[in-house]
C-alpha cells in the first residue's frame, strides 16, 4: 500500500533503534496508486524488508476477523518480548469484512523488562540512549550481529502455521490469508471427485515455516502456491522444499480474486501434467 511504503525509511529507524511497534498493513492492489481492492502485493516488502539495512519484522497474516483480533494481540506481545516490529498483513477483504468475535475477558499480556526505556532517570541510574546511527563501523558490526542473533532467536520460537490435511494427499497447496479460506472449500470440492487435498497455511510470513514444508515434502505428488499476486510467497515455499518436489504457482492480481473452481481447475491440470510426464 502505498501509506506503507512512505513509512519504509521510519520502518527501518525503529528496527535499527530496537523499537517495539505494531503495525497493520492492510493490503490494497498496486504497484504506484493502484486501487482500494485486496491483494498480497506486498509479501516481499513486508518479509524482505522494503527500507534500507539488514533488519526483520516479524509479519503475521490473519484469515479471519477473529484472527485479526487474536493476533493483534500476540503482535503487541512479540514486538515488547523482542524489541522489533510486528506487522499484522491482512488485505481489502479483511478490511471491509464483518464477523462475529468472541472477546476474552482478559488477554495475557507479556511482562517484560523495559529498563532499556527513556523513561527518565529520577536521578537513579544513568541515561539510556536509544539510537540507531553508530558511526564506528566495529560498534555497528556488533549492533548488526546483535540483531541477527535477535531474529535467529524468533525463527526458532516464534513459527506459527496451520497445517491440514496433508497427511496423505495428491497435492498440497500453500497459501496465506484470506486465500486459504477460499482453498479450505476447494479441498472439499475436490474430496468429491477423489482428489486429496492437503494445506498449509503459513500464519507468520517472517519466521516462514520451513519445517511444515521440509515434514510434507515427499507426500504429495506436488505442491501449488495461490497468491494474490504474481508470485512472491511461492519462492519462500520453493526455499522450503529445497528441490524435493515440485512447485506450481497460481496467482490473480490487480483485485480480482481466484474462484473456487479456477483453483480445481488448476489441480486438474497440474495432476494431469503430472501423469503425462510419468507415462500412466
Amino acid at each position: 500500500s502505498p501509506g506503507i511504503s512512505l513509512k519504509q525509511e521510519g520502518i527501518s529507524y525503529i528496527s535499527g533503534a530496537e523499537l517495539p511497534a505494531v503495525v497493520v498493513n492492510i493490503v490494497r492492489c498496486g504497484p504506484g496508486l493502484g486501487g482500494i481492492l485486496p491483494a498480497q502485493c506486498d509479501y516481499f516488502q513486508a518479509v524482505k524488508g522494503g527500507g534500507h539495512g539488514d533488519y526483520k519484522m516479524v509479519v503475521l497474516a490473519p484469515c479471519s476477523v477473529q484472527e485479526l483480533y487474536e493476533l493483534t494481540v500476540e503482535a503487541f506481545n512479540i514486538a515488547d518480548k523482542y524489541r522489533i516490529i510486528s506487522m499484522i498483513m491482512g488485505d481489502g477483504i479483511l478490511g471491509q469484512m464483518m464477523e462475529t468475535v468472541e472477546f476474552k475477558e482478559k488477554e495475557e499480556i507479556a511482562d517484560v523488562d523495559k529498563s532499556w526505556a527513556v523513561t527518565g532517570t529520577n536521578m537513579k541510574r544513568d541515561n539510556n540512549v536509544v539510537t540507531s546511527i553508530y558511526i564506528d563501523p566495529e560498534v555497528l558490526e556488533k549492533h548488526n550481529q546483535k540483531l541477527q542473533e535477535k531474529y535467529k532467536e524468533i525463527a526458532e520460537k516464534e513459527v506459527r502455521v496451520e497445517v491440514f490435511n496433508c497427511e496423505d494427499a495428491d497435492i498440497i497447496i500453500s497459501a496465506f490469508g484470506t486465500v486459504a479460506r477460499i482453498v479450505k472449500n476447494v479441498i472439499k470440492m475436490a474430496e468429491k471427485e477423489g482428489i486429496k487435498v492437503g494445506l498449509i497455511r503459513p500464519i507468520t510470513l517472517w519466521p516462514f515455516p520451513n519445517e511444515a514444508f521440509e515434514k510434507y515434502a515427499d507426500v504429495p505428488k506436488a505442491f501449488l502456491t495461490v497468491e494474490l499476486n504474481g508470485g512472491q510467497m511461492v519462492e519462500d515455499v520453493r526455499l522450503a522444499l529445497n528441490g524435493k518436489n515440485k512447485t506450481y504457482f497460481y496467482g490473480r492480481m490487480g483485485g480480482m480474486l481466484p474462484t473456487q473452481q479456477e483453483i480445481l481447475d488448476k489441480i486438474k491440470e497440474i495432476l494431469k501434467t503430472l501423469k503425462t510426464e510419468g507415462g500412466e
